[in-house]
């Protein structure tokens, strides 16, 4: 298993020294950063419960094992909506940033600063706009044997 630094592009806004990880392949990106919108601090916002089923447009899942570590993964969207929620199951994670990028080149990074956060749902970022994601890249590593990732975009 071949560890690498994070890749980043210039004006990416974490200053810190990120993790060495493991990429998983995933889709073909069709829209790369053009422009980093300022960090948004991960606020640990618990949601309660799931929206209904006919509320989300989108949902993709991410199994991270012990033994990767960290892991550097992107999750294809394609979809329009109004907000992203991440679901942490089967275990706990360790994340240390997301980074939204919409269809027109604008990112969004939400720095996570690498800490621990417990099985739930967390409102990751909102964008009353409606507007639409082209891919969510993630970089994480489970805290324990095994753990599921899932991003759901909510219309």
């Amino acid at each position: 298993m071949t560890r690498v630094h994070v890749t980043v592009r210039p004006g990416f806004p974490i200053r810190r020294t990120l993790p060495t990880v493991v990429v998983r392949p995933g889709p073909v990106v069709r829209v790369t950063p053009r422009a980093y919108l300022p960090a948004v601090v991960f606020g640990a916002v618990v949601v309660a419960s799931l929206p209904p089923a006919n509320a989300r447009v989108w949902a993709s899942s991410e199994v991270l094992e012990d033994e990767d570590g960290w892991t550097d993964f992107t999750m294809n969207v394609d979809r329009r909506g109004t907000a992203l929620l991440l679901e942490v199951e089967r275990g706990t994670a360790q994340v240390s940033f997301a980074e939204v990028v919409f269809e027109n080149g604008d990112a969004q990074v939400v720095d996570f600063d690498d800490r621990v956060h417990a099985r739930g749902v967390y409102s990751l970022i909102d964008f009353k706009d409606g507007r639409k994601v082209d891919h969510v890249r993630v970089v994480a590593k489970s805290s324990g044997p095994a753990t599921e990732i899932k991003l759901h975009l909510v219309s």
